[in-house]
């Protein structure tokens, strides 16, 4: 099944077209996938709920569908696969675990474990194979954070380097496995919500935090920040809102320049919660969540709505072009621009 949208966009004085296809590969899969992670053109892999894990080698046309023996009923949030055979997986909840597979999916190795029933594991991000991070909800308002360094064999806990405590009330959101980011060497966001929304950055691998507020819709356990991400170490955007009022735009996206130091709005803003963005390039975003997906081509400045399906996250391939978008019932898309 296959949707196009055509868009005519007006940006300073000069306009053009831009066709936007939307094209279905998975559907009615028994699992509500959020966790997403695009090594090429060809090799992609998910993860969701009910314990559920798939893997494409051909760009979404055939999928292999994997559940972890023992890990059945877990629902993994984010995943971050390095090729078709290697993959770290994370799941919501408590307890929490962190399962690697080397063999592309038939073996898991439990990395990490955590059974403190206030443990839940938000998102990942990596810096290259080797070096990477996992942030997770506050235990006693420390932010968990774990690093590794050994491509997710091993994990140590990171939590004290970030002397700021949380605010009550305030916390991660597991909608998209993408409010952390990693960037160039070291550096790293991570954004919070909840009654409190802030930017957490550090620019040598987690080591020395600074903490910058974020003024997006925020006050309520449904409201912040959900999704960061940057071009570069200073041009980024936040997405988020309420996802219990997920066609309200008030104050669902933001912009910076300067690192997540400061944030701006948007000129015309997207059309409702968005619990993913993605920086395409230095013109063209996306950001999509379970009331639609929007487009920018000015930087962010100008949204437009191209579609009304139900989504949790966006993103592109790492070496290459190939976008796809994830979502409830199972729903896998691939997204193509001309």
């Amino acid at each position: 099944m296959r949707y196009i949208f055509s868009l005519l966009l007006f940006l300073s004085a000069h306009s053009y077209a831009q066709t936007y296809y939307l094209s279905q590969k998975v559907q009615d899969i028994n699992s509500n996938f959020r966790g997403l992670s695009i090594v090429s053109d060809s090799v992609a892999w998910v993860s969701g709920s009910n314990g559920t894990i798939g893997k494409t080698t051909n760009g979404g046309t055939t999928w292999q569908w994997i559940k972890p023996k023992g890990f059945e009923k877990l629902d993994f949030r984010d995943i971050e696969a390095f090729d078709d055979k290697r993959a770290i997986v994370i799941n919501a909840g408590a307890p929490a675990y962190v399962l690697l597979t080397i063999d592309g999916g038939q073996s898991w190795k439990t990395s990490y474990n955590n059974t403190d029933s206030a443990i839940f594991l938000d998102g990942m991000d990596f810096w290259d194979d080797k070096q990477g991070m996992i942030f997770g909800d506050p235990i006693k308002n420390k932010m968990q954070l774990l690093k590794t360094t050994d491509g997710g064999q091993s994990w140590s806990d990171l939590s004290p380097a970030l002397k700021v405590d949380l605010a009550d009330g305030e916390a991660g959101f597991a909608a998209s496995g993408s409010s952390i980011k990693t960037l160039g060497d070291g550096k790293v966001w991570i954004a919070t919500g909840g009654k409190v929304s802030n930017v957490y950055a550090s620019d040598n691998y987690g080591g020395d935090w600074k903490v910058n507020r974020c003024p997006i819709w925020q006050g309520e356990n449904s409201t912040g920040a959900f999704s960061i991400d940057f071009i570069n170490e200073k041009i980024g955007m936040v997405t988020g809102g309420n996802y219990l009022k997920d066609k309200d735009n008030h104050n669902n996206v933001l912009l910076t320049k300067d690192g997540g130091k400061t944030w701006t709005k948007p000129l015309k803003p997207v059309a409702g919660y968005r619990s993913g963005v993605l920086i395409l390039n230095d013109r063209v975003s996306f950001a999509t969540g379970t009331s639609g997906t929007d487009v920018s081509n000015d930087s962010g400045a100008n949204w437009y709505n191209i579609s009304e399906m139900s989504f949790n996250t966006i993103k592109k391939s790492k070496n290459g072009t190939l976008i796809l978008l994830v979502g409830n019932k199972g729903n896998i898309y691939t997204l193509r621009l001309e």
